[in-house]
């Protein structure tokens, strides 16, 4: 009833301010929710050119993963979702991101596959895993190990993959993850290596049909248009 009890009172705090910036002023709080991932930048390039025009928009990102993040936007908590895979189109809009993530392994670097290029999914049978709370969710390591995933050990699962990296660096297991989250450079006891073959996933930027929006948030889905736009023509070979 508490958590009810808040959400209920941030929804209304969000209302009121949604009423007062009805004005032709541009101002106000945009709420994005999104998993740890290299792909928010251009969200973050289209909010910063957003903010130079409209100095009074204000940006706050609330980190989780998908199911965390589906439940704000549900209760109307946060205005976007940055998500990884597929959309329930019947529930959303969304605009596809132009990146994908590429899952890996990320583990010691004095493990011993770290001697290898690239992992094998055969190559972790032995070995204890430690897997996001929504790749067990999306049957994800089904789709990774086919039959043997009944067979995998799983040691532990985490939410946002920093400490899942503690887990790793304490010798719990191996973690199956996403690429440029966790810094592998440097001094960093450890490294990643990507998967073969190759498993992607795309990211979309969500919210929710018929949702009323803010000017403030109207703006900025305008800007990540055009952002995502001028990234695709520059990425194209007529471009280049």
């Amino acid at each position: 009833l508490r958590k009810r009890a808040q959400e209920v009172m941030e929804l209304l705090e969000k209302a009121q301010e949604e009423i007062a910036c009805s004005t032709e002023i541009i101002a106000g709080n945009i709420h994005i929710g999104a998993g740890e991932t290299e792909g928010i930048r251009p969200l973050i390039q289209a909010a910063h050119t957003l903010q130079k025009q409209y100095p009074l928009v204000h940006f706050h990102i609330v980190s989780g993963d998908k199911t965390t993040v589906l439940e704000e936007l549900d209760h109307g908590l946060i205005d976007f979702a940055l998500i990884f895979g597929e959309i329930d189109t019947s529930r959303y809009d969304f605009l596809p991101l132009p990146a994908v993530d590429a899952f890996g392994v990320l583990m010691p670097k004095d493990a011993p596959l770290a001697q290898k290029a690239v992992i094998d999914p055969q190559d972790l049978l032995p070995y204890p895993l430690i897997t996001s709370r929504q790749m067990l969710r999306d049957d994800h390591l089904a789709h990774i190990f086919g039959n043997d995933a009944k067979n995998l050990t799983i040691a532990g699962t985490y939410n946002l993959l920093f400490n899942g990296s503690i887990m790793v660096e304490e010798g719990m297991g191996y973690a199956l993850c996403l690429d440029k989250i966790v810094r592998t450079s440097g001094g960093s006891p450890l490294c990643f290596r990507p998967l073969e073959p190759k498993l992607e996933v795309g990211l979309h930027i969500a919210w929710k049909k018929y949702q009323f929006f803010s000017k403030a948030a109207e703006k900025f889905l305008e800007c990540l248009q055009r952002e995502i736009a001028d990234r695709r023509e520059a990425d194209s070979p007529a471009y280049q």
